[in-house]
């Protein structure tokens, strides 16, 4: 019979309960607070029950729960003169909760306690971010921010709505959820590692989301800081480069046969962008005292990321009407006004009728290329209306470079 039980002993989950249990225990004894209710050996005993109640039955469980609930009442009466927060408290009663889950789930269990030790140890980091950091318009952006992507999102249908196909509410809602985090992204890198890099940076790794929606926000911050300028340029022609990048690997996953024809003028285009941000960062201002020394409160707009979705939706409704006119004959056609403003979906779409047969290869090719020129002519214009002729005529100059280097490579390629 002791044999049996022994067996049936989860070990991986009391090895998880003790493991967890002693790192916040470690995490909450180096604290040192006066008031300390419960340190290192009286977490891992308390995660180590709670594994032990939940494997004897849920009935044991709830009485080990109430048992715990009622010392931590106790110490909290004790102690509400010199502590009266509740930190300790609550995590001595997720030790417990974390040590039965160890039963069922330990590698979630172990998981969720590195990140309960991981808040108890950056106290202070968290309490300075909120206290002094933070302002009230970040909190209110970040809000919004969250609102959007967790709240409004999730209620909208994620089917077209219109005759032809193309208008998915939560596909355009997903775009406006881009611009606001890219506008974010932004802030947060300033915030972090100073204009001079960390714009560049949020500039390329956006650009992976949604470099129309990169262009369209560092725009926006150029109006709000003009200082800025060199490095917004740069932050843009960076996002284009990672949004080329990801243009090129999605051409090579639909249609290899396609990409070994047209990577000479994408590499051209590529090279034009990398050099245009570099060149952009070399001659900006080396003084650290031409940069703010705090971004804007404001981290994006949300009435310019709306404005942007209702034009994307009316270039997407005019480019189907085009299709279902002309039929096979408007495919590029609509490739190309698609690209207006998706370009990884107009690239998409060749890459497509290519591989099927549909497309020649040369058609393919100088479609692809239109596509870039497409987009160029949109984003300029976007450019120009969110972050003004000085924004605007630059990262112009850089997105038309990359269409030039990328007609004249497909020229002579030819």
């Amino acid at each position: 019979m002791g044999m049996s039980l022994l067996a049936e002993l989860p070990l991986s989950g009391l090895a998880a309960a003790l493991g967890l249990g002693l790192l916040i225990g470690l995490v909450r004894e180096r604290s040192g607070h006066p008031a300390l209710i419960a340190g290192l050996r009286t977490h891992a005993l308390t995660a180590l029950g709670g594994a032990l109640a939940f494997w004897m039955g849920l009935p044991v469980f709830v009485v080990a729960l109430l048992l715990v609930g009622l010392l931590v009442v106790i110490g909290y009466r004790r102690t509400l003169d010199e502590d009266p927060g509740l930190t300790g408290e609550m995590a001595l009663l997720l030790t417990l909760l974390l040590g039965g889950l160890a039963v069922r789930e330990p590698a979630l269990a172990a998981g969720l306690g590195v990140v309960v030790a991981g808040l108890l140890y950056a106290k202070g980091a968290l309490h300075r971010l909120a206290r002094d950091t933070l302002g009230e318009q970040e909190v209110h952006d970040g809000l919004v921010l969250l609102a959007a992507a967790l709240v409004v999102l999730p209620l909208l249908p994620d089917h077209a709505v219109d005759p032809w196909g193309v208008l998915e509410p939560d596909a355009l809602w997903r775009l406006v959820v881009l611009i606001m985090l890219v506008g974010m992204l932004g802030h947060v890198a300033m915030r972090v590692v100073g204009a001079r890099w960390g714009l560049p940076l949020a500039g390329f790794f956006s650009g992976f989301v949604s470099s129309t929606a990169a262009v369209a926000g560092f725009g926006q911050r150029m109006r709000d800081a003009p200082g800025l300028r060199t490095w917004l340029v740069a932050a843009a022609l960076f996002s284009n480069l990672a949004s080329l990048l990801l243009f090129i690997g999605l051409v090579g996953a639909v249609s290899p046969a396609l990409l070994v024809k047209v990577w000479p003028p994408l590499a051209a285009a590529a090279a034009v962008l990398l050099g245009g941000g570099v060149a952009g960062l070399w001659r900006a201002p080396r003084d650290a005292a031409d940069l703010p020394p705090e971004p804007q409160a404001r981290a994006f707009r949300l009435r310019h990321a709306l404005a942007l979705a209702a034009i994307i939706a009316g270039v997407l409704l005019v480019s189907a009407v085009l299709q279902d006119v002309y039929g096979n004959r408007g495919a590029l056609a609509a490739a190309i006004l698609v690209a207006l403003a998706e370009w990884h979906a107009a690239a998409a779409s060749l890459a497509q009728l290519n591989a099927a047969g549909n497309l020649p290869v040369e058609q393919a090719r100088l479609g692809l290329v239109l596509v870039l020129v497409a987009s160029t002519v949109a984003k300029s214009v976007l450019a120009f209306g969110a972050g003004g002729p000085a924004y605007g005529l630059r990262v112009a100059a850089g997105l038309c470079g990359m269409c030039v280097a990328a007609g004249a490579s497909l020229v002579l390629w030819s």
